[in-house]
């Protein structure tokens, strides 16, 4: 599939990206199917236009929370949701591991003071439910949960909450006027989607394939141990890699280096170098 970019952001990737979105470049065959307006000023980068409107299940009113909160730190915001598998499969070691892995990321960020109150971090699990674990928050209010493992994979329904909530977020952004960067999406799995409402994993890739061509999400994934990587290749748009052994650590650092290197970059600011997975992953 050589028109797959690699994981991170890829110059080449990002251009032919664009023109597609322009209509110019129609070449890139599509993936297979997997089976079972008025928006504010312009300050986001995340695209040439606006992006859809956010679900209205998932837009809330102003509120005076986050007024409040956009007061107290008017810096620009760079989201990123954490889509973590915690089905039965993680139990034991990996899960143990991802825990420890989120604390390193947490105690990594607040390690920047810039970082720490431009980086917003949601947490999304996913087993036999879908839980938003956490919702946005500044890495300098965030406290990691202890996750625990049980149940199925519900992948398509996860991704779809998690690019919900982005859309939501980006919205509340423009309501309080406040800048962003593009936002992330950053998916952990060890399996394959299991137990999924009919037609959900597919509208899952086509709202994935979407986001990306149109640059309103970055959406990144990495299988664990016996993830299913065809099918996870399937499903996203960039090259996924495959963690080494249970190294959560070091791939939680590489996403602090990166988050890290964004949001000390200018707002609209398109390729910014990311770290290399290399330790850390199998691409």
């Amino acid at each position: 599939m050589a028109d797959k970019p690699r994981f991170g952001f890829d110059d080449q990737f990002l251009q032919r990206q664009r023109r597609r979105g322009e209509g110019g470049d129609h070449s890139a065959p599509q993936r297979p199917e997997i089976a079972d307006d008025d928006l504010g000023p312009p300050l986001m980068p995340d695209g040439d236009d606006v992006g859809p409107a956010a679900p209205q299940s998932a837009v809330q009113p102003p509120s005076l929370a986050d007024a409040v909160e956009f007061a107290e730190n008017p810096e620009p915001r760079c989201a990123c949701v954490l889509l973590l598998d915690t089905s039965g499969s993680m139990a034991g070691r990996p899960i143990a591991a991802l825990n420890e892995g989120l604390r390193t990321f947490r105690e990594s960020v607040a390690q920047d003071p810039l970082a720490a109150r431009r980086v917003e971090v949601a947490i999304i699990t996913f087993d036999s439910q879908v839980t938003v674990v956490q919702d946005f928050v500044t890495v300098d209010k965030f406290r990691p949960p202890t996750l625990q493992a049980r149940g199925r994979t519900l992948t398509g329904v996860a991704v779809n909450r998690a690019l919900d909530m982005l859309e939501a977020r980006k919205h509340t952004y423009r309501q309080n006027g406040i800048a962003y960067y593009r936002p992330w999406a950053f998916l952990i799995t060890d399996g394959e989607p299991q137990g999924n409402p009919p037609g959900e994993v597919q509208r899952a890739v086509d709202r994935i394939d979407e986001a990306e061509k149109h640059r309103h999400v970055a959406f990144f994934a990495v299988g664990v141990e016996h993830a299913n990587m065809d099918k996870l290749r399937r499903m996203v748009v960039r090259e996924p890699v495959q963690l080494v052994g249970l190294n959560f650590s070091s791939m939680f650092m590489w996403l602090s280096s990166s988050m890290g290197r964004i949001s000390h970059s200018n707002v609209g600011e398109d390729m910014v170098p990311l770290p290399s997975p290399d330790g850390w992953a199998v691409v």
